[in-house]
Order: C-alpha cells, then sequence, then structure tokens
C-alpha cells in the first residue's frame, strides 16, 4: 500500500536564515546605546544632568516626528535602499554630536544634533518584526501564521528587552574603560556595518505583497489613525515610559544609598526575567486571548509598580523589579502582537515604526521627567512616575478590551 509524502512545512528559520537573525540582533545594539550614550557624554562634557535629560529627549522628539515618515517610506520603496541612506546618516550624526558637546557650542546646538539623531535612528527592531510578518503572511501556509507570528513577536520582544538591557550596561563599560564618547562612537561604527549588512540581507528586497507593482499599499493612510491601533500605540508609549521612568528612579535610589552603579545590575533583574516570560508567550494557549493578556499582564506591572512606594532596601526593590518583569516582558509581546494583527494592508513596517518610535519617545521622555524631579524633589516622587507610567500601560489595555470586538483582517491571531 502506498504512503502519500507530505511535505515539511518550512519553518521561519529556514525561510529567514540564521545570520538574519544574528545581523538583526546585534544591528539594533546601537539603538538602545543612543538615549544612554547621549546622556553620558552630555553630562561628563556639559557637567549638566538637566541638559542630558533635555538632551536625551531631544532624540527621542527626533524619532517620534521621522520614524513613522521613514517606516512608511520603507514600506513604500521597501526597506533596503531607506536603511543605507540612514546607516550612514545616523552614524555621521552621531560623531558630529559628539564633536559638537566636546566643543564650545551652544546648547542649542546641542539639542538640535540630538534631534538629528532620534531623526535618522535606524529602527531595526520594527523593521525586523515588519520582515517577518511579511515572511508570514506571504509565504507560510495560513495553519501556521498564528502560531509563528506569536512565537516570533516573543522572540522580538525578548530581543528588544536584551538589547535594552545590554546597551546601557555597554555603555557604561565603554565610558568608565575608555572614555565618555566612546559609547557614541562605538554606535556610529554598529550602526554603518551591521545595519548596512541588515539592509543588505536579501529579505531586505522584499516588500509585501500586498502592494502593487509601483509600491502602493490598497489601504488608505486613514487607517492608521483607526482607535483599534491607536490604542496600542498610547500602550505602548506608556511601556517606553515606564522603561524611562524606572531606570532614572533606580538610579536615584541607589545613589542615595552610594551606589549608582549598580543600578543596572538591579535593572537587570527585572530585563532578563521580562525577556524569559516574553519567549514563553508563545507557549500560552489560545484561548487565553490576546486581550485578557494585556489585561493579566499590565495589571501584574502596575501591581509591581505600586511597591515602589514602599521600597527601603535594594532586596526590596529586586522582589518589585521581579513581579514588575513578569508583567512587562509579555505586555510588550501582546502590543506587538496587536500591532501586527491591525497593520492595515501594505503598511506593516508603518505601524511597527510607529509602536518602535512609541518605546523610545516614551523612554526619552520619562528618563527627562524623572531625572528632574529626582533632582529637584527627591527620589521618593521619583519613584510614583513608574506607577503612572504602569498605569499608562493598563488603562489602554482595558479600553482594548472593548475594542477588540472584530477580529484583524491580515495575519488571524485570538483577540
Amino acid at each position: 500500500m502506498s504512503q502519500t509524502y507530505t511535505a515539511p512545512q518550512p519553518s521561519l528559520l529556514k525561510l529567514a536564515g540564521v545570520p538574519y537573525f544574528l545581523i538583526a540582533f546585534i544591528a539594533r545594539l546601537p539603538f538602545a546605546m543612543m538615549v544612554v550614550g547621549v546622556l553620558t557624554v552630555v553630562v561628563a562634557a556639559r557637567g549638566s544632568i538637566s541638559l542630558g535629560g533635555l538632551t536625551s529627549a531631544a532624540v527621542g522628539l527626533g524619532t517620534a516626528c521621522f520614524g513613522p515618515f521613514l517606516g512608511a517610506a520603507a514600506d513604500r520603496f521597501g526597506q533596503r535602499v531607506v536603511l543605507l541612506v540612514l546607516a550612514v546618516s545616523n552614524g555621521a550624526m552621531l560623531v558630529v554630536f559628539t564633536v559638537t558637546v566636546y566643543g564650545s557650542a551652544a546648547d542649542a546646538l546641542v539639542l538640535l544634533t540630538a534631534v538629528g539623531i532620534g531623526a535618522t535612528a535606524p529602527q531595526v527592531a520594527p523593521m525586523s518584526r515588519s520582515r517577518l510578518v511579511t515572511i508570514i503572511a506571504d509565504r507560510m501556509p495560513e495553519a501556521q501564521r498564528a502560531r509563528t507570528l506569536s512565537g516570533t513577536m516573543a522572540y522580538e520582544s525578548a530581543a528588544d528587552e536584551t538589547v535594552f538591557v545590554f546597551g546601557p550596561f555597554l555603555v557604561g563599560v565603554l565610558a568608565s574603560a575608555i572614555a565618555p564618547s566612546a559609547p557614541l562612537i562605538g554606535a556610529a561604527a554598529l550602526t554603518v556595518l551591521f545595519v548596512g549588512a541588515f539592509a543588505l540581507h536579501p529579505s531586505g528586497r522584499d516588500i509585501s505583497l500586498q502592494r502593487d507593482t509601483s509600491g502602493r499599499a490598497p489601504s488608505a493612510v486613514a487607517e492608521l489613525f483607526r482607535p483599534q491601533l491607536l490604542v496600542v500605540v498610547l500602550g505602548i508609549l506608556g511601556v517606553g515610559l515606564f522603561f524611562g521612568a524606572m531606570l532614572t528612579s533606580l538610579t536615584s535610589f541607589m545613589a542615595d544609598r552610594g551606589a549608582p552603579e549598580q543600578a543596572g545590575l538591579l535593572y537587570g533583574v527585572m530585563g532578563i526575567g521580562s525577556a524569559v516570560l516574553a519567549l514563553g508567550v508563545a507557549w500560552l494557549p489560545p484561548s487565553f486571548s490576546l486581550r485578557a493578556r494585556w489585561l493579566v499582564f499590565s495589571g501584574i506591572l502596575l501591581a509591581g509598580s505600586l511597591l515602589l512606594g514602599a521600597v527601603s532596601s535594594p532586596g526590596m526593590m529586586m522582589l518589585a523589579l521581579g513581579i514588575m518583569g513578569i508583567g512587562i516582558g509579555p505586555t510588550l509581546v501582546t502590543q506587538y502582537s496587536f500591532g501586527a494583527a491591525r497593520s492595515p494592508l501594505g503598511r506593516s513596517t508603518t505601524v511597527m515604526t510607529m509602536l518602535g518610535s512609541g518605546v523610545i519617545v516614551g523612554q526619552s521622555i520619562g528618563a527627562a521627567l524623572t531625572g528632574e524631579l529626582a533632582e529637584s524633589v527627591g527620589t521618593g516622587p521619583a519613584l510614583m512616575l513608574p506607577v503612572v507610567a504602569a498605569t499608562i500601560v493598563f488603562a489602554p489595555g482595558l479600553a482594548n478590551w472593548f475594542l477588540s470586538r472584530t477580529r484583524p483582517r491580515s495575519v488571524r491571531v485570538p483577540v
């Protein structure tokens, strides 16, 4: 009796290739180093924490203003040409900023060049998500898409968590071992080399099959402003606010105890746990819907942040950070999954860049506000800002519960 041969189903790892994931991981490091690197070099060169915070916020401003347009350009013309231009431009801006800070230029010019860093930042993470979503939607059997998408968003978020923990650590090592300017020079070199490699990877040629031969999307720009998508952008902005506020208030907390350099180690307790749990999201049952995950995990984040009001020792801080780590990683995975599912046809990169911009903008604003509050009022009030940020993550999740009444049209996932 003859047996019917069933061809093995293609995996995303095989379709994209192992080198892709290695290049994409290293290429996102400079983005994670920029905000902290800018803060470090400004404080070292100009002696002003306040100016350092404003400069970090200026990087976020540049990203907020230009990031979504760069994503739209990548959707329209393909990522390769956009990323090659950005790799060179951003590498140059990092060097120009370093020279400007150490020169005699006015503070206003320092802020302007910081905006230029943010405006030219190659947002590899959202563009990587967009590439992988395109591969899943265009080249994988429909039966595999939902689970593969969930696993992909989990991996990407875990990679982001790892980079956002390791990036500030790498900045500290380079600044201490070499010079305060070393992190930005190193970020410039990584940008040119690895963002360039990411751009030249064969997947950089892909434009979604949802676009026509001239690159036009079948969906209108107005669809980017639907409430179902904007609520995700607001929620992920809250995550960025939390990252910036938590790291800055934690630094102030440890500085009060004479060990500010240990803030990064404590922060790693949250980051590592968050990354591990983000990967675990891929194994959650489909019956645990996305809208329920957002509420549950952001609720854990909010509950953990409320403990900050009672923290009086590094041990208690580690406990609070551990609880918050349980919530933040899976929440971020869920938000990106919603972003992928709700992307208008042919505008995946635009949406992913909007979400990526939300994280970095929130981080910049959170760091600037918390630093100013810690310096002028004290650590106690500064530790309340992560609570505010966690609330901003939770509230859109509550609104999303009622907005998630219809199923997405493209890559289907349980909502």
